[in-house]
């Protein structure tokens, strides 16, 4: 998983920062719609965690761990788990289940590099309602300062499907606690309330 492992790891240039996005009232972290929002937000989120590898099995799973540790440390509740293959088929239909099984938030890890394996993020694009540019737009941000110019090997992003948010993560261990833990976790249950609107 070359720099899909590497790219995640990491910190925000400044450019996300310093160019307007605390400017717009609304999204202000301090603003009051923004707080409200927050207050509003559901503070458990039902979440499904699938790791994509040809390599890994549910022992070795350890970036699937990982994620399922934060998630309960954070007070979310799991609808489930599993390891699939480097295939669109598996990928897609392990997403399916995971919204089946009644998760609002389907956190894939794995396949998002620019391999011929790699067929994450084609998969999970196409069934994407609306994507969510910014989530890979600031993750490169963040990797760029750890890792330097290799974030943009980097093709982790996040959209809407069936009522679901859903998240395609490197497959590292570092890169996916450095977004969950600096992207996703503070705001999933934003998110998953904005879907409800």
């Amino acid at each position: 998983m070359g720099h899909d492992d590497h790219e995640h790891d990491h910190a925000h240039p400044h450019s996300h920062e310093h160019h307007g996005h605390e400017h717009h009232g609304e999204h202000r972290h301090d603003s009051p719609t923004s707080r409200e929002h927050r207050a509003q937000a559901p503070a458990q989120v039902a979440a499904f965690v699938i790791t994509c590898s040809d390599s890994r099995g549910e022992r070795e799973d350890e970036t699937g761990a990982e994620l399922r540790r934060l998630l309960e440390g954070a007070g979310h509740s799991l609808a489930g788990s599993r390891v699939v293959k480097d295939e669109a088929a598996q990928i897609r239909e392990a997403v399916e289940a995971a919204i089946a099984a009644g998760a609002r938030a389907v956190i894939v890890n794995g396949g998002t590099g620019i391999g011929r394996r790699d067929v994450t993020i084609e998969t999970v694009r196409a069934l994407f309602e609306k994507e969510l540019p910014g989530f890979g737009e600031l993750f490169r941000a963040l990797s760029f300062r750890e890792i330097g110019t290799a974030a943009m090997l980097s093709r982790a992003t996040a959209g809407t499907f069936r009522g679901a948010i859903v998240f395609a993560l490197p497959g590292s261990p570092a890169a996916a606690t450095l977004a969950m833990e600096q992207l996703i976790l503070p705001e999933l249950g934003h998110l998953v309330r904005e879907l409800t609107r």
